[in-house]
C-alpha cells in the first residue's frame, strides 16, 4: 500500500494536469485564455479551524507564487514522490536550484510537461533573476504578514525614499527586512543589497560597505561616494541598510545618496530614528499575542497566534516531538506573553526546552535575564543572551540618558507630568538632574520605551517588562539612588491620592478615575514596585 503522502501528492498532480488542461481548452473569447500557475510540494502542514499553515503551507506558495501562468511546478520532495506514477504522456523537467523569495534553502523545482500543457515560459520569479546578496536563513520566517503588506506598500510609494524600520533588540527588525527586501525584489530591477552595518564605527564605513554589497571597487582617484553615486545614479536598486543605529551620524550621507540617485531607495533598521528630512518610520512591534483570559483557551485558538507559532516552531528545533496541545497551550502562552512577544525572548526561552517543560519554564520567568541565555553560537554575540542585546542599546545612550532610563524602571507607565514630578523629587533628594523632555524624546526614538494614547491631551509612555528588568537592575547597583527613587516615586502618588481622595470617595468618583491628567499607575502588584510600593 502507497503511504498517505504520495497517495496524495499523486491525486492532486492528476488534478493540476487536468484543470490546467480544462483551463487551457475553453473558449476565452476576448478575455484571451485564463492561465493559472500551480505549485505542488509535500511536507506535513499544520491545522487550524479547519485549514493549513505552517512552514510546508508557506513553501509550497513561493513555489506557486515563482511559476508563469499555465505553469505547473513541484519542490524536489513531490516530484520524488510522483515520478514513478506521472500520468500518462506527463513528465517532469529539472529546472535545477532556485533560491525562492521566503531566503530559506535553495529549492530544487520541477516542471509537469505534457503534450496539452503550455510550453516555453520565462525564467522563474525566484531572487535569482535579480542581481542581490541576500543572505540565506537558516531558520524558518513566522508570520509578520501585516507589516510586510504595510512595508510593501510603502516601498512602492513614490514618496518613500527611506523607509526605517525601529525597534528594540531583538524585535526581528534584520529578518523583517529581508523578507520585505525579498518579496520586493521584482520593483528593482538592477538588484537588491544588503549592507550589514554591525561592524562600522565611524560615517566612512557605511559608503564602504555599500560600495563592497554592490561590488563596486575603489579603482580611480574620485572619492568613493562620488564613485557610488555615479554607479547608482541611473539605477533602479533598493539598498538594505541593517544596523544603522551605530554610525547615525553617518545619515547626511545616506540622504546625499538619495538626491544624486533618483532610482534609489533605502530600507534601514535601527533601534533608533535617523532623524533626516526624507525619513518615514515604520515601528516593528512584537508579534501578536494572545490576550491573557480567565477562560481556557483551546491549542488550536491560541495557534492563531504569531508568538505561539514562533515558540512551536522554534521548540521543534530543540524537541523535535514537541506539539502545542491542550496541556501545554496555556504555558506556552503565557511565556510569550511575559516575553512581551518579542522574537529573540522567544527564541532564547525555546533554548531552554532541552532542560524543562513550558509548565517549568513559565516558573522559571521571574528573571528574565538570568534565564534567556546561551543563544545560538552562529549569532552575534550581542544576541545571544537578553541581557547583552539590552546592554547594547543602553550603552549607545548619553549618561544622563541611561540615568532617566533606569529612573522608568520605577513606573508601570505614566504620563509625562508624573515623570517629570518624580525626577524633580529625585534632584531634591539626591541632587541627579534630568532632562525629562528630550531625554524622553531620545528614549522613545531609541525604542526603549513607547508612547501610547498617543490620541490623549497628554500621551503616556510604557516599557516592555523584557526591558524594564535591565534598567531596574543597573538602578539597584545604586541602592541609596534606588531608594530615592521609589521614594520619589512614592511621594508623587500619594500625594495624587490626597488631592483625589474627595472624589475617589464622593459622587465624581468615575469622572476622577477617567481624568487622563492623572499619573495613572496600575493598581498596586501588576508592575515591579508591587513587591513595595
Amino acid at each position: 500500500m502507497e503511504p498517505e503522502p504520495a497517495s496524495g501528492t499523486l491525486i492532486f498532480l492528476f488534478t493540476d494536469l487536468e484543470g490546467s488542461t480544462r483551463l487551457w481548452e475553453q473558449p476565452w473569447a476576448a478575455t484571451g485564455a485564463l492561465r493559472v500557475r500551480m505549485g505542488l510540494h509535500a511536507g506535513e502542514a499544520a491545522t487550524r479551524s479547519s485549514d493549513y499553515f505552517g512552514p510546508v503551507v508557506n513553501r509550497t506558495a513561493r513555489i506557486m507564487a515563482a511559476g508563469h501562468g499555465g505553469q505547473v511546478l513541484l519542490s524536489a520532495a513531490a516530484a520524488a514522490l510522483a515520478a514513478d506514477r506521472l500520468p500518462e504522456g506527463a513528465d517532469l523537467r529539472d529546472l535545477d536550484t532556485h533560491r525562492l523569495k521566503d531566503l530559506g534553502r535553495p529549492e530544487r523545482l520541477f516542471q509537469l510537461v505534457h503534450p496539452d500543457l503550455a510550453d516555453g515560459f520565462p525564467p522563474l520569479a525566484t531572487l535569482d533573476r535579480r542581481p542581490n546578496n541576500l543572505p540565506t536563513q537558516t531558520s524558518t520566517f513566522v508570520g509578520r504578514d501585516a507589516e510586510l503588506e504595510q512595508i510593501g506598500r510603502r516601498l512602492g510609494d513614490e514618496a518613500v525614499r527611506l523607509l526605517t524600520l525601529t525597534g528594540p533588540g531583538g524585535t526581528g527588525k534584520t529578518r523583517l527586512a529581508l523578507r520585505a527586501a525579498a518579496d520586493q525584489i521584482d520593483r528593482f530591477e538592477d538588484g537588491v543589497f544588503f549592507v550589514d552595518l554591525s561592524a562600522a564605527r565611524t560615517a566612512e564605513d557605511v559608503p564602504a560597505g555599500i560600495a563592497r554589497a554592490i561590488g563596486l571597487s575603489e579603482t580611480s582617484g574620485q572619492a568613493l561616494l562620488e564613485e557610488l553615486t555615479g554607479r547608482l545614479r541611473r539605477q533602479h536598486t533598493l539598498l538594505v541598510l541593517d544596523n544603522f543605529e551605530q554610525v547615525t551620524t553617518a545619515a547626511p550621507t545616506a540622504v546625499e545618496l538619495l538626491k544624486d540617485c533618483q532610482g534609489l531607495k533605502l530600507l534601514v533598521t535601527s533601534r533608533e530614528a535617523l532623524r533626516v528630512r526624507p525619513e518615514h518610520l515604520f515601528p516593528v512591534p512584537p508579534l501578536s499575542l494572545p490576550r491573557a483570559a480567565p477562560d481556557r483557551r483551546s491549542a488550536a485558538d491560541l495557534a492563531s497566534f504569531e508568538a505561539v507559532q514562533l515558540f512551536v516552531e522554534r521548540a521543534q528545533a530543540v524537541r523535535p516531538d514537541f506539539r502545542l496541545t491542550e496541556d501545554n497551550a496555556d504555558a506556552v502562552a503565557d511565556i510569550c506573553r511575559r516575553l512581551d512577544g518579542l522574537p529573540l525572548a522567544i527564541e532564547l526561552a525555546t533554548a531552554r526546552l532541552n532542560l524543562f517543560a513550558p509548565e517549568a519554564l513559565r516558573d522559571r520567568l521571574g528573571s528574565r535575564l538570568r534565564l534567556l541565555r546561551g543563544g545560538a553560537r552562529d549569532l552575534p554575540a550581542r544576541q545571544q543572551t537578553l541581557r547583552a542585546t539590552i546592554e547594547w542599546s543602553y550603552q549607545l545612550l548619553e549618561p544622563s540618558e541611561q540615568r532617566l532610563f533606569e529612573l522608568l524602571s520605577v513606573f508601570s507607565g505614566a504620563g509625562f507630568e508624573a515623570v517629570e514630578t518624580v525626577a524633580a523629587e529625585l534632584d531634591r533628594l539626591t541632587g541627579t538632574q534630568l532632562d525629562v523632555l528630550d531625554g524622553l524624546a531620545s528614549l522613545v526614538d531609541k525604542s526603549l520605551v513607547r508612547r501610547t494614547d498617543a490620541r490623549a491631551e497628554e500621551p503616556r509612555v510604557v516599557m516592555l517588562e523584557t526591558i524594564r528588568e535591565y534598567p531596574a537592575e543597573r538602578l539597584d547597583d545604586r541602592s541609596e539612588l534606588a531608594a530615592s527613587a521609589r521614594r520619589a516615586h512614592a511621594a508623587c502618588f500619594a500625594d495624587f491620592a490626597r488631592r483625589q481622595w474627595e472624589h475617589l470617595t464622593g459622587r465624581r468618583r468615575e469622572p476622577a478615575l477617567g481624568d487622563d491628567r492623572r499619573p495613572r499607575e496600575p493598581a498596586p502588584g501588576l508592575g515591579p514596585l508591587g513587591r513595595g510600593r
